[in-house]
């Protein structure tokens, strides 16, 4: 199975692989897909299915301490996140590259494009139902979620990780929207993906990406970038992530789903390929 290596360097300054776990299939352009909180590489199964299809190279790969990739203690942060993303993309010599991120993926794409993308390699970018600019409520972030929210998020990891994740899961494709309905199968497919992670991973990633604020990272996003987010979403919703989003980003490309949850890259996979697939070959 193929890894790249990348390292971790402790708090207290010691260093150790890790190593990231990625699918690689299909020619053509390159794209990279990054998934979502608590997720892994395998949410994308509808998109690796179709996009090769239309010319499109497909990587997609599992953030450190989720699916295959290591599960070390430390380093889940989001200047580490793009590091490991950075080790990807140039360990595998990718040039003119599609960035998309998904969710907490999102954020990789922010900070990366912020840190990292003086070389050019990454030349447009796509943060659909992204956590961008910043979750949490602050003085100068009124339309942020309070901090309590996420403690009780935390503490339901810590007490009763699979039971909390599974209710999590029907929110996430908002199985309660009668026009998209999920089947009882595909949301024990979905758990049975999120539990295949480390827990500190799971609870350390969304203190990440609860507390990140990245609106120093979008102005700087002078590629094309394409925002897609459902109106439905109550997972992140749409008036403090996307709309926030797309006013830092004021050349973006912003598509709403109306009746969309957050899952909307399996809700509504044929529409999400579609408009991908155009954005990525335009």
């Amino acid at each position: 199975m193929p890894f790249i290596t990348t390292n971790s360097v402790s708090l207290s300054g010691s260093s150790e692989e890790v190593k990231i776990f990625y699918q690689d299939i299909g020619r053509g352009k390159p794209v990279v897909l990054i998934h979502g909180w608590p997720l892994n590489h395998a949410m994308w199964e509808y998109q690796l299915n179709e996009l090769p299809k239309h010319n499109i190279r497909v990587i997609a790969y599992d953030r450190r301490g989720f699916g295959m990739s290591s599960r070390p203690w430390e380093g889940y942060d989001y200047d580490t996140f793009a590091s490991d993303l950075k080790a990807l993309i140039e360990e595998l010599e990718l040039t003119d590259v599609t960035l998309v991120g998904f969710s907490m993926g999102g954020g990789e794409v922010a900070r990366y494009l912020s840190k990292y993308n003086e070389d050019g390699r990454v030349t447009k970018a796509a943060l659909i139902s992204a956590v961008t600019p910043y979750l949490l409520l602050t003085d100068d972030n009124p339309t942020g979620v309070n901090q309590s929210t996420f403690d009780a998020i935390h503490n339901q990891l810590e007490q009763d990780r699979a039971y909390f994740l599974a209710g999590f899961g029907k929110t996430f494709f908002g199985v309660h929207l009668f026009s998209h309905p999920v089947s009882d199968d595909h949301l024990q497919h979905t758990l049975n993906m999120a539990m295949n992670s480390a827990g500190y991973a799971t609870i350390k990633s969304m203190q990440a990406w609860s507390t990140t604020d990245f609106r120093r990272d979008l102005p700087k996003i002078k590629i094309p970038l394409l925002i897609i987010h459902g109106k439905a979403d109550e997972t992140v919703p749409i008036g403090g992530s996307a709309d926030e989003t797309a006013k830092y980003v004021p050349h973006s490309q912003y598509i709403v789903y109306d009746d969309a949850p957050h899952g909307l890259f399996y809700t509504h996979r044929e529409k999400f390929n579609e408009d991908i697939i155009n954005f990525i070959n335009s």
